[in-house]
């Protein structure tokens, strides 16, 4: 059942809002693994802050607290099976694949392979009803929608798109797309099982705390760990990073990750995978753009292709959101009344 279009136009603008948050997090941990050598480390230090700055909430907040409670409770009764709390592991899939294959395949590619992941896999996951909103039909919007997101993206990196890439090492990140799409639909259960009610993710506590404390706590403790054992075994592999950094800003990823986690749990009750996953893409490109005009890198000034690419990005999570009436259920509503 589609979400009416007061929630999704809300739904929509907060995984845009994700998307900058998302973009802001990916800066500072590549700066951090430039300092320090270890881009798996630096996940590791990305989480670890993140799960720190979460417990600390948790503990203040009463708000949180509950939500933490009801999720026990729901594991305890069978409301909630144990695979249903690893969403944690596709933010892990996802740096495990940067770490190995961007930079082989480069930003580009590995973007492409990442974005097409996502569309396809919350396309599938809405289906399948993985998430709290239940299931949600494939309309022809919402496939459009999916392609024309994924086109916007590849006509952004055009500029920077290598055809010397080995493409076939792409399908790690494809692989970590469709992951990140099951962890948006599992982080949504987690906080709908916080809120206390899975059709409704305030529930009898209205606080979005409730539902995004919980969520956010949980894909973090799961996502560190699975990160530690990849950290662990890079260390063996290639020896110790080089020290830590001393500028402060160069550990803000794991709060802004914590941002986007929390949102995107609550959001994806709203709205579900597919439109979360389109609205913060459109998000990461739009404000990767500003970004680029405000504080341009030594690749110089964005070029007309990532400029109309940003704006299809735009384009194609309207069309996906577009409300769909089949001819069939059209030509029965008048019978029905």
């Amino acid at each position: 059942m589609a979400p009416p279009p007061a929630r999704t136009a809300l739904g929509l603008a907060a995984a845009f809002v994700t998307g900058g948050f998302m973009v802001g997090q990916a800066r500072t941990n590549a700066e951090l693994g430039a300092e320090l050598g270890d881009g798996v480390l630096a996940a590791v230090i990305s989480f670890g802050t993140g799960l720190v700055l979460l417990l600390v909430l948790v503990a203040l907040v009463p708000a949180g607290r509950r939500g933490l409670r009801r999720v026990g409770a729901a594991r305890r009764r069978g409301a909630l099976r144990p695979w249903q709390l690893l969403g944690g592991l596709g933010g892990a899939t996802l740096v495990a694949s940067q770490g190995l294959t961007a930079h082989v395949l480069g930003t580009a590619l590995f973007t492409i392979a990442v974005v097409a992941g996502q569309s396809s896999g919350g396309l599938v996951v809405d289906r399948v009803g993985l998430g709290p909103a239940g299931p949600q039909a494939t309309t022809l919007p919402r496939v459009v929608g999916a392609v024309l997101m994924l086109g916007a993206v590849v006509l952004s990196v055009a500029p920077s798109l290598s055809t010397e890439a080995p493409v076939a090492l792409a399908l790690l990140p494809l692989l970590a797309g469709v992951a990140i799409a099951t962890q948006q639909g599992l982080n949504g259960l987690v906080a709908a099982a916080a809120g206390g009610d899975p059709e409704d993710l305030g529930g009898r506590d209205r606080s979005v705390l409730t539902a995004v404390l919980p969520a956010a706590t949980v894909n973090f403790v799961v996502g560190l760990a699975a990160l530690v054992v990849v950290g662990l075994v890079a260390v063996a592999l290639l020896g110790p990073p080089q020290p830590l950094p001393s500028a402060w800003y160069l550990y803000l990823g794991g709060p802004l990750g914590a941002v986007f986690i929390g949102l995107s749990a609550w959001i994806v009750g709203q709205i579900g995978v597919l439109l979360l996953a389109l609205g913060a893409v459109a998000g990461q490109v739009v404000v990767a753009l500003v970004l680029d005009v405000v504080l341009p890198s030594a690749a110089g000034a964005p070029s007309v292709s990532t400029v109309l690419g940003a704006a299809l990005t735009l384009v194609a999570a309207g069309v996906a959101a577009t409300p769909w009436r089949s001819r069939r259920s059209a030509a029965r509503r008048p019978a029905d009344r």
